[in-house]
């Protein structure tokens, strides 16, 4: 899920890269173009051309090892099949259901003047989006098998639901553009604070306090205002070294983030997979760029299958589903004799416990 609104904010305007959106003749929006796998390079206006590329050809790049240092690029579209709205689709989004929270304007909710003076809607909402409420879908186990075969150099990801980390994606892997729930930090001492401690206190529908100064504690998800995280930073050295950018599931219309999608070299191709053509793969797009429109889960099914990669594919869902379900029966406290006897019989198991991850 990504955090930030459909504008670009004024704090990242002032980030890394210059908060800008496509414009042709007299500031208009430039046409979206379609053909993004035929003819354009990055040179701009030449006319020349490259390899066309396929959807089969990356896979065959990743197989062969052709590509190796793959970096990735995701935002809400990887979340929603988990059942995480995202903030922006119409009618659906969080911002378009927040009424109930009693804020002015629905980007209230994530700007620290407000939140200063009334931080309950937000914590609020914070319950509803608990990490612990959700599980991975195939494109995070899909970024992990990348992981795991050494092919993935970097996932950057403006989503705070932190299932990267749950599908088993190492911290030292992330960068997780837009912060994460995975820690807190009191806003007054700037202490660190327990996320068992934090949780413990949302859960029960208490604003977090510090310990010590007993100052608000606030997730370190970056909210308007607020500075990125300095991980954002590795992208300077990560998308020059990239051999393949893989985009999946983000409408990249929010800055500094968006733009890290031209950071690959002009020879690297870039695969994108999300409902529409996007960002700089609709104004600007290069003659190695290969889009694949449609479901993003139904998408990743097929590259997997192009890949090989089915039957590992399979067998890593199941494990960690039923993982998943063996460590929340046991925290319900059934004995783990029944819990085995339960998953190798398959018998279902409604019952779900909301403290476990």
């Amino acid at each position: 899920m990504a955090l930030l609104a459909r504008r670009a904010v004024p704090a990242l305007r002032k980030g890394l890269f210059p908060a800008r959106r496509p414009s042709g003749a007299g500031g208009e929006r430039r046409p979206v173009s379609l053909s993004t796998c035929t003819s354009r390079d990055s040179g701009g206006g030449s006319g020349s051309t490259r390899e066309q590329l396929s959807l089969q050809d990356v896979a065959e790049l990743i197989r062969t090892r052709a590509c190796q240092r793959l970096v990735v690029m995701v935002g809400a579209g990887i979340s929603t099949p988990s059942g995480i709205p995202d903030f922006r689709s119409p009618g659906s989004g969080l911002y378009s259901n927040l009424q109930q929270y009693d804020i002015p304007y629905p980007e209230a909710i994530f700007e620290l003047s407000f939140f200063f003076r009334n931080p309950k809607p937000f914590f609020t909402l914070a319950k509803e989006l608990y990490p612990g409420n959700f599980r991975p879908n195939m494109t995070h186990y899909f970024l992990r098998l990348l992981h795991e075969k050494g092919l993935l150099l970097r996932l950057y990801t403006q989503n705070i639901d932190g299932l990267e980390r749950v599908a088993g994606i190492p911290a030292s892997k992330l960068v997780e553009a837009h912060g994460t729930f995975a820690s807190a930090t009191c806003t007054v001492c700037l202490r660190p604070c327990p996320g068992e401690d934090f949780w413990a206190d949302v859960l029960a529908d208490r604003v977090p306090c510090c310990r010590v100064c007993t100052g608000i504690v606030k997730p370190d998800i970056v909210f308007f205002g607020e500075p990125l995280p300095e991980r954002f930073l590795l992208h300077v050295a990560d998308f020059p070294m990239a051999d393949l950018l893989v985009v999946l599931g983000t409408s990249l219309e929010v800055e500094p983030f968006a733009s890290l999608s031209e950071g690959v070299c002009s020879s690297v191709p870039r695969v994108l997979i999300n409902q529409d053509v996007v960002g700089t793969f609709a104004w600007h797009p290069r003659g190695r760029d290969v889009v694949q429109l449609g479901d993003v889960v139904h998408s990743v099914e097929k590259l997997v299958k192009l890949l090989g990669w089915t039957e590992e594919m399979r067998d890593l869902v199941q494990r960690e589903t039923d993982k998943a379900n063996r460590d929340q029966l046991l925290c319900l406290g059934w004995p783990l004799e029944t819990v085995t006897l339960t998953l190798q019989t398959k018998v279902p198991h409604p019952m779900r416990c909301f403290g476990c991850t």
